[in-house]
């Protein structure tokens, strides 16, 4: 879809530097397949889900049916409904928050900033240098931006105007 065009450059930035911090820290980065209880049901951009359901869309149809039925059960406190057997069904088409949960992240709070990242993940590190970090605000920014400019051009049945979709959402709508 041409429409998602910037969404995927930025998902290739975004894949590039997570691969970097990825490959630079790996001693200390304990994420695998199967390691997924930090996969809840998470809610996001317009332009994200509309991706997600063109990627459904792109599956077997049994597949695809199964993940919608997964969809239609989701609870909001619940798992993420693209879990199959501790693995993402759609993992290469994973949202942004995804590419960068249990990375060490610039989160600001209130007037401060602090850097979090799964527990399991760089025990017994005292610093980090600036660029092992993602700065989250920067990216929400960007991720912002290219969401605008999606929604001027593209409007999805079933979002009602809507910002923000969870990912049963996204994984319900046609595209």
């Amino acid at each position: 879809m041409k429409s998602l065009g910037n969404y995927r450059a930025l998902l290739a930035k975004v894949d590039e530097m997570t691969a970097g911090i990825s490959t630079a820290h790996a001693a200390h980065i304990t994420c695998h397949r199967g390691c997924d209880s930090c996969c809840r049901h998470l809610s996001l951009s317009l332009v994200e889900g509309v991706a997600l359901a063109e990627a459904l869309s792109s599956l077997p149809e049994d597949k695809a049916c199964f993940l919608r039925e997964k969809a239609k059960a989701a609870t909001a406190d619940g798992p993420c409904p693209l879990l199959d057997n501790g693995e993402c069904a759609l993992y290469v088409h994973r949202p942004i928050i995804c590419r960068t949960h249990g990375l060490p992240i610039l989160v600001s709070e209130g007037d401060g900033q602090r850097i979090d990242f799964c527990p399991l993940n760089f025990r017994n590190v005292q610093t980090l240098p600036g660029d092992a970090v993602v700065a989250l605000e920067r990216l929400n920014t960007i991720l912002a931006a290219v969401n605008k400019f999606f929604v001027t051009e593209y409007h999805a049945a079933g979002t009602s105007g809507k910002d923000r979709l969870s990912i049963a959402e996204a994984l319900l709508l046609e595209v």
